[in-house]
């Protein structure tokens, strides 16, 4: 165990000696001087635990040691000597940094019980200087995490106006020739279709088929940028009658088609009714849309766990499926499992579920077998 540091200034010889026996069988390591000019020359060179220092002596006095002390190492403790009638000068001692006093003459005990309190209290000080210093580290470190927020925050909102001018570009200038494309083709073949032949005209409608299709590409890639930029307006919606809505509009679309939907009652949560709207009619429109070559198509929408505070929702098909190998890809921008021959579409449905999903704080996954239908499973919390 290291040996705590004292360095002793007092001008009488018998004091002086006494004082750093006693000391050394406390087990301190003490040094010992006789003047002021002596301790503070030693101050400016080496560092000690604890001044022990009289404050009456000749030329250059215990306040003068005192106030090198502070100047050369304030963390170190001081103790000051003084006379029986001497206390207005203790408290001015105690006034300029000293953090405690012994009245002469005192006791060895007494002066070890001083030390020992004036290095307790020292250490504190360090204690709460080192967590004042940890404090102050953090809140510098915090405030220039919310400039940096401040300053990614200001970056984002202009990369959404951007996004927005864009958009608004992308609509008027790309939509608007497609769109004229289209009107075109379907004029031609209005008024000219008896001066077209056979081979013609199905160049035409080719093109216009193709235009709309491009058209509808356009307008929901518009819609998805808008996904994440879209504030959320939480409330409680009824899942259950969300899908018997949009079931009924997709039966509408093909009155002729057999189908059957299997909707659980009583399925709720809290969440963006427009959004999730939007979630649950892609998968819907899907398992429509992939089981439609079955000669009875069964889609069902339900929960794993319905009376769980947060269950796993699924819409589920008996169409065509997927191959799991590929199942990464299932939610990849404008990556599909199935040709537009097979099956219309964009790869951009599941993107978008996926994207409204994430921003509830859930996650989607689906599962399948190639031929045997696919369940897409989704929490919400």
């Amino acid at each position: 165990m290291t040996e705590l540091s004292i360095l002793f200034v007092d001008d009488e010889d018998l004091i002086r000696k006494s004082f750093t026996r006693d000391l050394h069988e406390e087990h301190f390591a003490v040094t010992a001087v006789g003047s002021g000019s002596e301790a503070i020359d030693l101050l400016k060179k080496k560092r000690y635990d604890l001044v022990i220092t009289d404050l009456m002596m000749p030329e250059i006095d215990g306040f003068d040691v005192l106030k090198t002390v502070k100047q050369y190492a304030p963390q170190t403790s001081v103790l000051i000597l003084t006379g029986y009638g001497d206390m207005q000068s203790a408290i001015k001692a105690l006034r300029l940094g000293a953090n405690d006093f012994a009245i002469k003459p005192c006791e060895i005990e007494e002066v070890v019980f001083r030390i020992r309190r004036c290095l307790e209290k020292q250490s504190l000080l360090q204690m709460l200087s080192l967590k004042n210093l940890k404090l102050e580290e953090e809140i510098a470190r915090r405030r220039k995490i919310e400039a940096e927020l401040k300053d990614a925050q200001a970056e984002l909102e202009t990369a959404n106006r951007e996004l927005e001018s864009f958009n608004r570009t992308v609509s008027h200038d790309l939509r608007s020739p497609v769109l004229g494309i289209a009107n075109l083709c379907r004029i031609i073949l209005e008024k000219h279709a008896h001066s077209l032949d056979e081979k013609c005209s199905k160049y035409f409608l080719a093109i216009h088929k193709e235009t709309l299709r491009l058209d509808k590409l356009i307008n929901t890639l518009l819609g998805f940028s808008r996904l994440s930029r879209q504030e959320m307006q939480m409330q409680e919606v009824d899942l259950s009658e969300m899908a018997r809505t949009i079931s009924q509009e997709l039966q509408s679309t093909d009155p002729g088609r057999r189908a059957e939907f299997f909707i659980a009652d009583h399925l709720s949560c809290r969440g963006d009714q427009d959004l999730l709207m939007v979630a649950l009619n892609n998968l819907l429109g899907n398992a429509w849309k992939y089981s439609a070559k079955e000669a009875l198509s069964k889609i069902e929408f339900g929960a794993v766990n319905g009376d769980d505070p947060t269950p796993t929702f699924y819409v589920r098909d008996n169409g065509a499926g997927f191959n799991r190998n590929y199942a990464d890809k299932l939610f990849r921008l404008f990556q599909r499992l199935h040709t537009n021959d097979e099956f219309e579409g964009h790869g951009i449905g599941l993107v978008t579920v996926e994207r409204i999903i994430q921003r509830h704080g859930g996650r989607v996954w689906g599962e399948s077998e190639k031929g045997e239908g696919a369940s897409f499973y989704f929490t919400l919390n």
